[in-house]
């Protein structure tokens, strides 16, 4: 008689999940769309994709922080219980007025554990994650590696079956948050955490395939699984490994295929509406992008996971950056490549003034907002209108803060191109000092 191993019933799953944000006057944005996870025991798995992915969304859903608008959380019954988790947050979120220790204990208190109890395990928390001798240090005396490492103690201490993270190394230095991760994978590889399984959100490539067995790619606006993909990499992982720098590049591709750029209200490059929110990229950074993509040794067309690395990049702000140069046609992203196109390579040789005709140029024929601001100057007698005009026609595609986001990139790139002015005082736009 063969005796079969009994298969564990996942920790967590997630099913057609769904979620609107509301805005007040009724219109909704769909932030996650019918996604699907699994999540079981003894793995790392890393939530990967831009902005507007909605992949924190789907962690708080998970956390109990907020309820989907469609779909379900479920966590199946296990033979040792049920399943409990615990969450590291980005801004570390931790109280001021309470030492580390205090810190720690929070989570036991609300658990009625007993004061002698909660001591002694929040000390052995405090002791795992490396700050020994600061349990009676206040956050405002701790680093900001230190104050992550307080709320990872925070998290552990109550034996969660899940630990859930929110882009948890974000908010800190390069060395801090690779001392960090390394800390972090030899407590998970050694088996001295009290959890089963990781969770974690991600905007840097290179650390989800440093850290995670599984991958999840997400679309942007709508969030959706794009892409599974196993990372069967031996721990410790090497950076500079060709395997590693290999997966890198291929989610890099991955990533900057035409249908994961983040949608328009009337459709992507071409054909955008009025309906895009806009980044706030600076047209200094988007010069020196170009700059650099121009001269050797990429000679027009590099690599994003090179420019990530060699710029100290993470996706999410080297996407933004690419897909802005994208829209003004000065570039495009091609299987993992960022390619100038032969008018960005005209800007690249060109003096001061010629450079900002070619943004003018690249900017009313591609942008339509900054378009349509000029063409309503041009028609008015005085060529002066209100930015609150221009602010309430974007607040019907958009929240307001996207359309006052998406305003005021548009005003700093026509200030640089001098396609128009902008008055701070007035509010105003008008054709002073345009060419």
């Amino acid at each position: 008689m063969t005796c079969m191993t009994p298969v564990q019933a996942p920790l967590v799953e997630a099913k057609a999940v769904r979620h609107l944000y509301g805005k007040a006057e009724g219109a909704n944005l769909l932030v996650l769309d019918n996604v699907d996870l699994t999540l079981n025991e003894n793995e790392i798995v890393g939530l990967l994709g831009r902005s507007g992915s909605g992949k924190s969304t789907l962690l708080r859903s998970i956390a109990g922080l907020i309820k989907p608008t469609a779909g379900q959380i479920v966590f199946p019954p296990r033979p040792e219980g049920p399943t409990t988790v615990s969450m590291v947050f980005q801004s570390f979120a931790l109280f001021p007025w309470l030492t580390v220790l205090q810190n720690v204990e929070v989570g036991l208190e609300a658990k009625g554990v007993r004061p002698d109890q909660r001591r002694k395990r929040a000390l052995a928390a405090i002791d795992l994650i490396g700050l020994d001798g600061f349990e009676n240090a206040y956050p405002k005396e701790l680093s900001g590696g230190m104050r992550q490492r307080v709320g990872l103690a925070r998290a552990l201490v109550v034996d969660p079956s899940i630990l859930l993270m929110d882009e948890p190394f974000s908010a800190l230095d390069v060395l801090t948050a690779e001392t960090l991760r390394t800390d972090l994978l030899d407590l998970w590889s050694e088996g001295r955490m009290p959890i089963k399984s990781i969770l974690m959100v991600t905007h840097n490539i290179e650390e989800a395939v440093l850290m995670c067995d599984r991958i999840l790619v997400f679309s942007s606006n709508p969030g959706r699984v794009v892409s599974t993909i196993k990372v069967d990499l031996p721990q410790p992982r090497n950076r500079q490994d060709p395997a590693f720098r290999d997966l890198v590049e291929r989610i890099y591709a991955q990533m900057t295929r035409p249908d994961q750029a983040p949608a328009a209200r009337d459709g992507v490059f071409p054909g955008m509406g009025l309906g895009m929110v806009l980044p706030r990229v600076s047209t200094n950074v988007m010069a020196g992008l170009i700059e650099t993509v121009h001269a050797d040794p990429f000679d027009g067309r590099a690599p994003m996971s090179d420019l990530a690395q060699d710029l100290q990049y993470e996706a999410d702000e080297l996407f933004p950056i690419a897909e802005t140069l994208q829209l003004l046609r000065l570039a495009e992203m091609r299987e993992g490549d960022l390619v100038l196109t032969p008018t960005a390579r005209r800007y690249a040789e060109a003096d001061v003034d010629a450079r900002k005709s070619i943004f003018a140029q690249q900017l009313l024929a591609h942008v339509p907002l900054a378009a349509h601001v000029r063409r309503v100057l041009d028609d008015r007698p005085s060529h002066m209108a209100p930015a609150s005009r221009f602010r309430d026609e974007l607040e019907d595609f958009m929240s307001s803060d996207y359309a006052d986001q998406t305003l005021r990139a548009v005003t700093n790139w026509s200030r640089y191109a001098e396609a128009f002015s902008y008055d701070e005082g007035a509010d105003r736009f008008s054709l002073e000092d345009a060419v």
